[in-house]
This record gives structure tokens, sequence and C-alpha cells, in this order.
């Protein structure tokens, strides 16, 4: 099956030498991309009408935690910096059931989605008995909808007897998370181009883990050829938790437990020096800048342009919705975009920039170099935005607008050359049930923490 996309208003490839007028799609793959007046070298079974649209690559998520679009705007955790905050929210969480789990996936998935995003990562490191299989939960759902996911296998070994943050009670011995691990890999991880679901393994901090399982967990991942992620550099907190606990500073934990590999990307990245830098560039890690996040638990600025310069892949992610607020890939586009002019001058980032790290960076994150572009052979994954709202007006350039205007919701999404929303919407997906059982199990779980 073969469809011409073409008479869009404009398409931003993610390559600056590589310029669009219409785009073939031939099932799951990008067939052709054709400059004006050029047409298919062969008869296509139908065209689309992409008049009025901006077309993008499919966005890339590189951060995101699920199960805490159940905790929006929670009261207990307003007004706090990360440390009080998960320490607020921790007894929260311990509450989940499976059902919260399918629920906070699917309205996450379904938000992201509807905001233009294709590929997502979810990092769940909060297990207990009733939701020891919150992976499997949520790769059935992904699957359900459609869209490209890679699932981390989080974990929390260290709880606050041994002087870790969170509680006893969230936390799991090593065997279990490592033998959890490897099933999962085994059952759901599906390698090379075009994979919808693939596994990641990622303990989630210094200060929750325990040094040995950091280890064990990168011997285990290379073992499968799977890629790493934890948080890092987030809080000064954190250096200092590191300082005291382990006499060294994140990057040097980082490096003195196999980690400093081009196979780990980072959560946040804040909190370097320009050494470290330098040694994050050198191994090749990634990094997944989270401004929304970062702003409103006053975390500090990811330093964006230093660590490209060292060589440091950059994507974005949304973060939790505990944190954030919001799973809308492409506000997070608009809020990186601000944030780092801000701190580094109008004429040093460009709206180019932001949606550079949204597609072809956040790929680059992810190790898929099959995503964030639009040209020949990659996977058909495409946002298409249109700007026929009071919002966009007036506007100059079809391009900037998405971000200096605020685009929020995709107009068309494909994944894969499928069309997983279509005029707006998400065929076959109740939106209003959807919220409906998404608020009654926040409210449960309000509820159960009182």
């Amino acid at each position: 099956m073969q469809t011409w996309i073409r008479n869009a208003l404009a398409i931003w490839t993610g390559n600056a030498s590589l310029v669009a007028d219409s785009i073939v799609v031939a099932d799951s793959k990008i067939e052709a991309v054709l400059a004006a007046g050029e047409t298919p070298d062969v008869a296509v079974d139908r065209e689309f009408d992409a008049s009025g649209l901006v077309i993008t690559p499919g966005l890339v998520n590189c951060h995101h935690h699920f199960y805490q679009t159940l905790t929006r705007a929670f009261p207990a955790a307003l007004d706090k910096e990360l440390f009080p905050w998960l320490v607020s929210l921790y007894p929260v969480w311990a509450g989940l059931q499976a059902d919260d789990i399918a629920a906070s996936t699917e309205l996450a998935l379904a938000e992201l989605m509807l905001s233009g995003c294709t590929t997502t990562t979810d990092h769940h490191y909060l297990f207990t008995d009733a939701i020891a299989d919150a992976i499997d939960v949520q790769v059935a759902v992904a699957k359900q909808l459609g869209v490209r996911v890679v699932l981390t296998r989080g974990s929390m070994s260290v709880g606050k007897t041994d002087g870790g943050l969170p509680p006893d009670h969230v936390v799991q011995d090593a065997d279990t998370i490592l033998t959890d691990s490897e099933r999962l890999i085994e059952k759901h991880h599906e390698a090379g181009q075009e994979a919808m679901t693939q596994i990641a393994l990622a303990p989630c901090s210094p200060f929750s883990v325990s040094p040995e399982l950091m280890r064990d967990t990168a011997t285990l991942a290379r073992k499968h050829g799977v890629l790493l992620h934890t948080h890092l550099g987030e809080t000064e907190d954190e250096n200092n938790y590191c300082e005291k606990h382990f006499g060294k500073r994140p990057v040097d934990f980082l490096a003195d437990l196999d980690w400093l590999a081009e196979d780990v990307w980072l959560a946040h990245g804040i909190h370097f020096t320009d050494q470290e830098i330098a040694r994050l560039g050198a191994a090749g890690v990634g990094i997944s800048h989270c401004p929304h996040s970062n702003m409103l638990l006053s975390s500090g600025i990811c330093r964006t342009q230093e660590l490209e310069a060292a060589g440091v892949a950059i994507g974005l992610g949304v973060d939790g919705s505990a944190s954030n607020d919001s799973s809308n890939l492409m506000q997070e586009v608009r809020q990186a975009f601000l944030l780092q002019r801000m701190h580094y001058g109008a004429d040093k980032i460009s709206h180019h920039d932001a949606l550079r790290w949204a597609t072809r960076g956040g790929a680059s994150v992810l190790h898929r170099q099959d995503l964030g572009t639009i040209a020949p052979g990659q996977c058909a994954d495409l946002a298409m935005f249109a700007l026929d709202e009071l919002r966009f007006s007036g506007s100059g350039d079809p391009v900037a607008a998405l971000v200096l205007c605020g685009a929020h919701r995709v107009r068309h999404l494909l994944v894969g050359g499928a069309w997983r929303v279509q005029n707006g919407e998400i065929p076959g997906l109740d939106l209003a049930e959807l919220q409906a059982r998404h608020r009654a199990a926040a409210a449960r779980l309000a509820r159960s923490s009182t």
C-alpha cells in the first residue's frame, strides 16, 4: 500500500539539507521524499491531502513515569523540591493496583500520541506484590494503542532503613529485580529496525539502589544487548548524597560501576562540571532534558549546548506527570525552546533546535537510527499539525509557529504507516470512559494514602 501525502503547508524533515514538498509512504516505511514539482515514480494506491497541515517526524519522548498521571497537582507534594517531594509521594504510590497501572499507562500514552509522540519511554521503578507485573500490563496497553515504546524495568533496592530515600515496603531485593528484568527482556524485547516494543533496564537513582545492583544490572543488560537508564545529575541534593555515602560525585559513581558507556542514557543531567560533561561526551552517554519538571521542582537547567558540543546526544522527556502535570510532548518542545533561550540567549537557540531534540535527538538517545527524521527508508512515523486555531492566527513561518505559538495537539498521527490519530481522535478509544476510569483510580489512590 503506497500513500502519497501531498499539499502540506510545510514539512520539517529534521535534516536541513533535505527539503520536502510531499512524502510517499509504502506500508510501514517512507518510500520517497519529493521536492516541489516532483511526482512518485510509480502509481500510488491513495493520495492524502495534507492541505493546511505542518508535518514533522513523530516526536520521541525519552523519559516518563506513566503511573504519576494519577497524582497530578497532588496537594501534599506542592511547593517542594525533589527529595521532600519524593518523600511525600512514595507512600501514595505504594498503594498502586494493577488496574491503576493499566489506566495510567493508557491515559499517558493517549496524551502523548495526541501531542505528536510516536515513540515513548517509561521508567517504572516502583513494584509491590500488587503490581509485580506492571511492565507486562504496559506492554499490552501499548500494543493495543499501536505506539512504539521503550519500557524500562526500573528498580529500587535500598530503603529508608538502609540509608535510601524510599520507604522499605516499596523496595525489592536484587535477585528478584534481576530475575524479573531478564524475564521481561526475553518475553517482550524486540531488537532491530522497526521494533515496536523494547525493554531497557533502569535502576532508579544512586539514592535508591545499591552499587552492586547497578553493576549487576549493567552486566545483565549487556548480556542481552539492551539499553541502560537512570536519573542522574538532577539536583545538588543528589550530589551531596553521593559524596556522603560513596565518597564521590555521581559521574564518578557511574564510571566505577561500568555505567559510563554509550548504551546508557540519563534523565535530567543538570549538575555536571565541565570535566564531567567532557567525560559524558567521550563515553557517548545520552541525556533526556526535562524542562517542565526541572522548573517545577526548581532543580536547575540542563546545559544542552555544552553537552552537545562534547558529543552527548540530547533528547526531550516530559518526565512524570506529578512533576510536570502534563504528558504533552509538543508543549515540552516549546518549554525547552524557551528555557534554553533564556539560558543561552535569543541568537543561540532556535525553534529548529527544540524540534531536533524532540525528534532526531531523541531517536539518537534511544539508538533508533530508523526514527526521528523524514527520509527514504525511515519508519513512517509522522505528526501532522493543523494551524487553524486562534493561537496560530497571523503567524508567518508555519514551522516556527508550532513552537512559538504553542501547538499542543496533532490532527493526524502515523506510526509505522498506520493512522493512530485521525482528525484529532484516537480511533477506537473512548476518551470520556478512559478519563472516568482514570479519575476514579486517582481518587481511590488518594483516599488510600490518608
